[in-house]
């Protein structure tokens, strides 16, 4: 990570068409240079590349990925990572790639399809022998546990004495029976149908199934009804056929016997138990394929992914006037001018290019794009820092001052040795174990959000175990390490002083100098503790009172500092863009501001804590009083914190800031536009950089904000904007 973004340049790169999809693939895999859309005639250039395209089973192999990963991810396998990124497959190696697509999907699709048959019978066949178990009690029990109202417009089914038979034989209708399953939701709704239809020339029974079961269709879990309704006639069984039909029912033939019954229940059992052993195998072999293909699927899909980018590259380069050379403009770091020269020379060589790629670094008056580099450790404090926004080109990064200040002031606020202790060990092993982690790649959101911070965690965890000894804090609780310097001159002995002191009331300690440990008593306080805090201030009755006051105080000052150090460091910026009045207007009025007030309270900490002593500490001011009356411009009550005190001056001093960095900056860009037109000054700054002594690169970089163009003439100023910059520079200035 460096204090300044990268220098940037712009080149073009001549590609041949032979080699350019190689060439393209070199400069990905090393990650060098950033496009530009310079496709004059996009149609062209597209309807080449689509027609190369649709000659290759790009898309077929896309889709088939898809297909791949999908049932991968309905077996929960895991899609293991190469150590090893795969490079972007030859246009020649996708037919390779498809075959091997098309065999496992084919294969796969076949076993899912068998699969989804076998279950389907074995579903059918349970529910075929809970209908079964359940419609036998209908049949054979006086006492049924659910059964249909008895109609009254149902004829009698009793049998006359002189025919032999019922009343319903005689009329020729003969008794029928429908059974099967449907969903519990159903069954009022169905119960009514029957009977409005029917005119209750039906008996309907019905009672719920004991476990849930998938639906047939949709595969979803409910509760299922087992029903038998028995009719009359042929032409109520027709109704009551299509009523069914349209409940979704699922019907099953109804056995007229006891022995038939009997029989059809044993067949089920046994196909039952048959299609369970089949399933079991297909589902094993079925995970056999997919856990072969999902060693393939990381690569397969970072292939076909690093082919539509390249593709995607391509369609934004434009053609030469003779059409076999593609132009591209790129954004490259001047140090990896050579890096790239390297790329298209390895990609020339891959694509067997008679005629070499090459670079012709041109000068550009565009902003160039800023590049920060980082690595693993760096980048979650860049990201950070980027969560703010993204600096201008060549602008002094704060990302390496965050690695240190972030977690310090973290630190300040966390505070504690046990609990950064546990911070500490927890992101030490995910640094220790990134590797696994990596590969797994688990989709859990939250844990990401933890293994990415694994550096920013660990450097909070060790800050905060240096201010946990600092406030000598550990799960709440003080350390006694080096021995309180604090002797009671009661009790020699410090455990008996604590034994007397229970004993006594606490008018007893107020009014006892050798019983309030107080450090004007020669002999009480012997110096002040090695590292931290003295644990005596765990039992003090003033311990809050003095530790918020210690550490206010501290993060005070530290508070101070650290925006002192951001408003310096816009320094460097302000002198290597030659931007000077904005160390005029902007740096001095900022830094003025902060030191007259601010800067002023850090002063008064430090000259309490050094011209105050033990003897005399009663007679100290307060300073949150003596700095609300500085604010106020009236005269303190109490005494002076120094001879001479001096407040008014500094607060107008702070005062006349306001204005300058709220006006100063759009007047003097006003003027520059209309008052200083006859000054005919160019402003900016040449930067003349010779890369080698062929190449010669001459980019001029100017200041927008100044508006002037590349001639030297003035344009026009958005003076009614940079008015509002500095309003909300200000007001978030004055905020933080």
């Amino acid at each position: 990570m460096s204090f300044r973004s990268e220098e940037m340049c712009l080149a073009q790169l001549f590609l041949q068409s032979g080699s350019a999809y190689d060439c393209i693939s070199e400069l990905g895999e090393m990650g060098l240079v950033e496009f530009r859309d310079v496709s004059l005639d996009s149609s062209v250039v597209y309807q080449i590349l689509v027609s190369c395209l649709v000659r290759q089973p790009f898309w077929c192999v896309q889709n088939q990925r898809w297909y791949l990963l999908r049932e991968i991810r309905k077996a929960n396998l895991a899609v293991p990572e190469a150590e090893i990124p795969p490079a972007a497959p030859a246009p020649k190696n996708v037919l390779e790639i498809m075959e091997q697509l098309q065999r496992l999907e084919v294969e796969l699709s076949e076993v899912a399809r068998n699969k989804e048959k076998l279950q389907r019978n074995q579903l059918e066949l349970t529910e075929y022998t809970h209908m079964l178990r359940i419609t036998r009690t209908f049949m054979h029990s006086r006492s049924r546990v659910t059964l249909g109202p008895q109609y009254e417009e149902f004829p009698s089914l009793e049998t006359e004495s002189v025919t032999g038979c019922t009343s319903m034989q005689r009329l020729g209708a003969k008794l029928g029976f429908i059974s099967g399953l449907i969903q519990r939701v159903k069954v009022e709704a169905f119960e009514r149908m029957l009977w409005r239809v029917c005119k209750g020339y039906t008996i309907l029974s019905y009672a719920e199934v004991d476990e849930s079961l998938a639906d047939l269709d949709t595969g979803e879990i409910s509760k299922n009804v087992v029903f038998l309704i028995s009719f009359w006639g042929d032409q109520i069984g027709q109704k009551v056929q299509k009523i069914c039909d349209c409940y979704h029912c699922h019907l099953y033939p109804h056995p007229e016997t006891d022995e038939e019954r009997a029989d059809v229940m044993d067949s089920l059992r046994t196909r039952i138990h048959d299609l369970q052993n089949v399933l079991h195998r297909t589902e094993d072999y079925l995970k056999q394929v997919l856990h072969k293909a999902s060693e393939s699927a990381h690569s397969w899909v970072l292939q076909v992914k690093k082919m539509k980018a390249i593709y995607h590259i391509l369609n934004l380069c434009s053609f030469d006037v003779t059409n076999k050379c593609l132009i591209a403009e790129v954004w490259c770091p001047v140090s990896d001018l050579t890096n790239l020269r390297r790329a298209l020379e390895e990609g020339s060589r891959k694509g067997d290019a008679t005629v070499p790629s090459f670079v012709n670094r041109i000068p550009s008056s565009d902003t160039p794009p800023t590049l920060l580099r980082s690595n693993k450790f760096t980048s979650g404090f860049q990201s950070i820092v980027e969560a703010y926004g993204v600096g201008d080109y060549r602008e002094a990064s704060p990302a390496p001052y965050t690695i240190i200040t972030f977690p310090f002031l973290f630190a300040v606020m966390f505070g504690d040795l046990g609990h950064g202790s546990v911070m500490t060990l927890f992101a030490l092993w995910m640094v220790l174990t990134e590797k696994d982690h990596k590969r797994r790649r688990p989709g859990n959101e939250i844990w990401t959000t933890f293994f990415d911070g694994r550096y920013i965690i660990l450097m909070m965890g060790l800050f905060s175990i240096y201010t946990g000894l600092i406030y000598n804090d550990c799960f709440s609780k003080s350390l006694n390490i080096f021995g309180s310097a604090w002797r009671s001159m009661y009790n020699n002995h410090t455990n008996h002083c604590m034994l007397s002191l229970l004993w006594h009331r606490n008018e007893t300690l107020q009014t006892n100098a050798l019983l309030t440990l107080d450090p004007n008593v020669s002999g009480v306080f012997s110096g002040p503790y090695p590292l931290g805090i003295d644990p005596i201030w765990n039992m003090a009755v003033n311990r809050l009172t003095f530790l918020n006051s210690y550490k206010m105080k501290m993060s005070v000052i530290i508070g101070v500092i650290h925006m002192s150090f951001g408003v310096v460091l816009s320094v460097f910026n302000h002198l290597h863009f030659r931007q000077k009045f904005k160390i005029y207007l902007l740096f001095l009025p900022e830094l003025l501001f902060l030191l007259c007030l601010f800067g002023y309270l850090v002063f008064m900490i430090f000259y309490k804590w050094l011209a105050f002593s033990v003897r005399d500490s009663q007679l100290a001011p307060s300073i949150l009083i003596h700095f609300i009356n500085m604010f106020l411009m009236q005269e303190s009550t109490t005494a002076p914190l120094y001879p001479g005190q001096v407040c008014v001056f500094l607060v107008v001093v702070a005062l006349l800031s306001v204005p300058v960095l709220l006006f100063g900056k759009p007047l003097y860009l006003y003027w520059l536009h209309h008052g200083g037109k006859s000054l005919g000054v160019h402003r900016g700054y040449e930067r003349v950089r010779r890369v080698s002594e062929e190449d010669l690169s001459l980019s001029v970089v100017h200041d927008e904000e100044e508006g002037l163009s590349d001639s030297g003439g003035p344009q026009e100023v958005k003076v009614d904007r940079s008015h509002i910059q500095s309003l909300l520079r200000l007001v978030l200035y004055k905020w933080l």
